[in-house]
């Protein structure tokens, strides 16, 4: 168990994690143990302060629905709750380190889409090896055009290709 002197910037477990944070949330909010405990019956969790106060001090576990419950209460998702406190509390953190895992995920997707598109296409030209330098032709210039196209929107134009419009529409 983790002292209650240094409940920040360590990664405890899960369970501990939410004791934590439940502690730092209602803190942050000013809220008595009273108040959380009355909010958690308001919205359907049967909960009264001394559990509340139980569960902060890790002198009693929490369920799974209760952690819902507060989680709902708190207005953060419940990923979020059991995470480190420290990364959790703040909340732009975790919101960065959720679209780096998203955008991640998406990319292994795309990846996997690639392969699987690309698989499909060479065995098609196995099976006609007369279309097949034609049609590398045409896969490598779309994927180029692909390429220059987001290399523009994303970096914009390479430098002074830009200025050699100008010369044009002033004479």
């Amino acid at each position: 168990m983790v002292g209650d002197d240094s409940p920040q910037g360590i990664l405890l477990s899960g369970e501990e994690n939410v004791a934590v944070r439940i502690k730092l949330e209602r803190e942050a909010r000013g809220w008595s143990t009273t108040n959380l405990s009355d909010r958690l019956n308001e919205a359907g969790f049967e909960m009264n302060p001394s559990a509340v106060w139980r569960i902060e001090n890790r002198k009693r576990r929490i369920n799974l629905d209760e952690a819902i419950g507060f989680a709902e209460v708190f207005g953060v998702e419940l990923r979020n709750l059991v995470g480190p406190p420290q990364l959790a509390a703040k909340a732009r953190a975790m919101e960065l380190i959720d679209a780096v895992v998203d955008a991640f995920r998406q990319t292994q997707r795309s990846n996997a889409a690639y392969t699987k598109a690309r698989d499909a296409f060479d065995a098609y030209l196995a099976e006609h090896p007369d279309i097949r330098e034609e049609a590398e032709v045409m896969v490598s210039n779309a994927i180029a055009e692909a390429s220059v196209s987001h290399l523009m929107q994303t970096y914009g134009p390479p430098p002074g290709e830009h200025d050699a419009g100008h010369g044009s529409a002033e004479a």
